[in-house]
């Protein structure tokens, strides 16, 4: 999805450029009669390839987020575990009901209760891959998610499986508007405006639409602020 939009992108400024090459060749031709239903046709065409670019990128834009969410909701039952240790030959799934089991005190949890784990890129020397897991069932999924305090002092944390524009949306936010002000749940991106306002975000544009600083006072506010402060003093 990511590459046809980087096609359609390419594609209109290729089209930019082109017509504004042709547009120029009109602007320094000679003024007859030809050339003015010439550029009249030309304006006339430049102004529907435009249009129907736009209706192309808005379309490949909704069809990236419906597939985003269908992608978001078969993650449902996953989680990502960080910082487990890696061994040769190793049961990824026994490993984790371990760790599990050792720092959390989830019930119900075991091998049969997890249908399927793995570790995620290359082997490193640096440190331990990425697990990971998926549940046979969304609320013992749900048990370890809300139980991954347990996990503090461990080197071991939880996340969620986001796909990659949702991981992308999350860092930004947590750039934008600080790491203790953002979490996830069930894929959706939560934040804490400076005013105080809770927002939800599934992707970019959903960023921007969000205050990124506190609402100063209103003139009407700050006049009575003012009247107030003149009447204690007075008295």
């Amino acid at each position: 999805m990511d590459s046809l939009k980087d096609s359609l992108n390419a594609m209109a400024e290729m089209f930019q450029q082109k017509m504004s090459e042709f547009q120029q060749g009109l602007d320094s031709a000679p003024t007859t009669s030809t050339n003015a239903s010439l550029a009249a046709e030309f304006s006339s065409f430049r102004t529907f390839v435009l249009s129907a670019m736009n209706t192309l990128q808005r379309q490949v834009e909704f069809l990236g987020t419906e597939v985003d969410r269908l992608e978001t909701r078969r993650r449902r039952k996953m989680l990502l575990v960080h910082g487990v240790s890696e061994e040769k030959s190793e049961d990824v799934t026994s490993r984790v009901c371990n760790v599990v089991g050792e720092h959390l005190g989830v019930t119900g949890l075991s091998v049969s209760s997890i249908k399927s784990s793995h570790r995620l890129g290359r082997p490193s020397d640096k440190k331990p891959r990425r697990i990971v897991v998926k549940f046979a069932d969304a609320t013992l999924r749900d048990k370890v998610w809300f139980s991954k305090t347990g996990f503090k002092g461990s080197g071991i944390t939880v996340s969620e499986f986001l796909t990659r524009s949702r991981h992308d949306v999350f860092m930004e936010a947590r750039q934008r508007f600080g790491v203790n002000k953002c979490w996830t749940r069930d894929g959706c991106i939560h934040i804490i405006a400076p005013d105080g306002s809770r927002h939800r975000a599934e992707c970019k544009a959903d960023l921007h639409c969000i205050p990124q600083s506190s609402k100063p006072l209103t003139q009407g506010t700050a006049s009575l602020s003012s009247r107030s402060k003149r009447t204690i003093k007075n008295k």
